[in-house]
Formats: C-alpha cells, sequence, structure tokens
C-alpha cells in the first residue's frame, strides 16, 4: 500500500510538472520563408544558397536553429522553404540589414524569383 501511495504521489507531481511546463510558451520567434527560384536556378545552386542558411546561426548569435529540408511546400512554383528560430522579436529586428543577412543575401537573391515570410511567436 505504501509503495502504491508513492507511486501515486509520483504520477501526480509529474503531471503537475508537465501542465506547468506546457503553460509556458517560448518567446522565441519562428521565421518561416517559402521560396520560388528564377527559371534555370540549378539544384547546385540552390544548395549552395540553403547551406547559406544554415551557417547564418555561426555568424549571428540571435539565430538559435534553422530548418532547410523541406518536407512539403505548398504554392504554384514554391520547391522550397526553409526555418529560422531567433531568440526573441528583438534579434529577429537586429537580424534585418546586418552583416549575416547581407553575406547570405548575396547568395540567396540573385537566385530567388520570390518569397513568402511569415513570423510566429507567443
Amino acid at each position: 500500500m505504501k509503495k502504491l501511495l508513492l507511486t501515486l504521489v509520483a504520477a501526480v507531481v509529474l503531471a503537475t510538472g508537465s501542465l506547468q511546463a506546457a503553460a509556458e510558451k517560448p518567446t522565441s520567434v519562428i521565421h518561416v520563408v517559402t521560396i520560388k527560384w528564377k527559371v534555370g536556378t540549378t539544384p547546385a545552386q540552390i544548395a549552395s544558397a540553403l547551406k547559406g542558411a544554415e551557417t547564418i546561426a555561426n555568424t549571428y548569435a540571435g539565430i538559435s536553429r534553422v530548418w532547410t529540408r523541406s518536407i512539403k511546400v505548398q504554392g504554384d512554383g514554391y520547391t522550397h522553404a526553409l526555418v529560422m528560430e531567433f531568440k526573441s522579436e528583438k534579434t529577429l529586428k537586429e537580424y534585418v540589414d546586418s552583416p549575416a543577412q547581407k553575406e547570405w543575401y548575396k547568395l540567396y537573391l540573385p537566385l530567388r524569383e520570390e518569397s513568402t515570410t511569415h513570423d510566429i511567436t507567443n
């Protein structure tokens, strides 16, 4: 009986902790970009542009993670998407026109026909 009571208490403590963790919302910003490449852009050029996006976090501390492997992309002519996770809204705003963004844009903008962006946070 004592063992059962301890198990129940442990389960309640774990459940309460999980509920509290679920209630906490992250303050990071998810920056989603869907991309339509210019006609004639090669797979190697696309790979280079996406690799450039992956390396931005090495030069800009405000980015936590970058995802570039698209599983599904919707929209006529859109073939790729990427996601950058910024540590905060402030770091997203500071990224605009930063040296890191300008360096990546040297690879990316000449190849991009058009793109859409979505910034999401809690």
